[in-house]
């Protein structure tokens, strides 16, 4: 079964929109599709976007808000979001990867100029290419401080392709050691006590950049568990309050509602949960009426407080290997952007 008749399998049983978190999670349990990379709600939601890009009102499916998705036959229960649908530049570098390079490495200006024509990017820049080649370094730096293996892989001068393309031999194992590391993290964060639970996100916050990061009391929180303020550039400060959840349930839309009335003047809310969040929940959190709340789900914050050294100990080895031929005379600044 391919993954868009995975995803119009799972749509036709629950008979109304889902968040294409939820439409992997269900098609991942029922067992319909197999995903051979590293996120198949990236590929999810990315098929969805190129399809209704493509089809247009000839599509099976239509966007019935921010990550909401359906069948175009049902009611149109939700407000649809006029905005054109697009991909994040490395979402949208993976979707052409996969779909248009025939299994092998395409130059980041060909990877921009596809995604372009298929809008899947929206950019306002007038080089979207220096942003893609920037995005795909990003995801790669990214992902090794969190002990995995980047999707992206960069072969010779400015062509990109996907890890999981090749065998990744000792790299493969590293990565199930660090998946298994995760899930012990995981189980870790869930036999804490709220109050430790609760310091763990203050210093994770104060790692993050927060300023004045207070833990409030549980018998005045209303709702609040943590406070602190952003600060970027000694000009933007961001008031940020805080509910955590350590939950092995799914956060429903009253947890959203809660939130969101416990905020203070200019404060932005955010729900952290070691669980994840229901489909109501990420529509109340993204309704454009009211302020908007951010959601951070277990896996999220697992790989940040790995990223930022919380709970976990690198240890480092230098392992050697041969360039390949088209990598043997690669000179990563004479291709960059800010070169070009």
């Amino acid at each position: 079964m391919t993954v868009l008749d995975a995803i119009f399998a799972v749509l036709e049983e629950s008979g109304e929109p889902l968040h294409y978190m939820e439409i992997t999670r269900r098609i991942l349990d029922k067992k319909l599709w197999t995903c051979h990379g590293k996120t198949p709600e990236s590929t999810v939601n990315a098929q969805l976007v190129v399809d209704i890009n493509k089809k247009q009102s000839g599509s099976r499916f239509q966007r019935y808000g921010p990550g909401i998705y359906g069948l175009s036959k049902f009611p149109d229960t939700i407000d649809r979001n006029p905005e054109p649908i697009t991909l994040s530049f490395g979402d949208a570098a993976e979707q052409i990867l996969q779909e248009y390079s025939e299994g092998q490495p395409m130059h980041y200006r060909e990877i921009t100029r596809r995604a372009l024509e298929l809008s899947l990017i929206k950019t306002q820049g007038l080089t979207p290419e220096h942003t893609m080649y920037a995005q795909i370094f990003h995801d790669i730096n990214r992902n090794l401080k969190r002990g995995d293996i980047s999707r992206f892989e960069m072969v010779g001068k400015g062509y990109v392709g996907l890890t999981e393309w090749h065998d990744r031999g000792l790299a493969f194992e590293i990565e199930k050691h660090n998946h298994a590391t995760k899930n012990m993290l995981h189980t870790r964060l869930l036999d804490m006590s709220p109050p430790s639970f609760e310091t763990l996100v203050g210093d994770f916050l104060t790692a993050l950049g927060f300023d004045s990061v207070s833990v409030t009391k549980p018998s005045a929180d209303g709702g609040i568990d943590v406070r602190g303020t952003l600060v970027v550039g000694d000009v933007i400060k961001t008031k940020l309050a805080v509910q955590v959840k350590r939950w092995k349930n799914n956060v429903q839309a009253p947890i959203v509602q809660q939130v969101r009335g416990s905020l203070g003047a200019h404060e932005q809310g955010l729900i952290i949960t070691t669980s994840d969040f229901s489909t109501g929940a990420r529509i109340e959190a993204e309704r454009s009426d009211a302020t908007l709340v951010g959601l951070m789900n277990g896996d999220q914050l697992v790989d940040l407080l790995i990223e930022n050294n919380l709970g976990v100990k690198r240890t480092e080895h230098a392992l050697i290997d041969l360039l390949r031929d088209s990598e043997s005379e690669y000179d990563p600044s004479s291709d960059s952007p800010e070169n070009s």
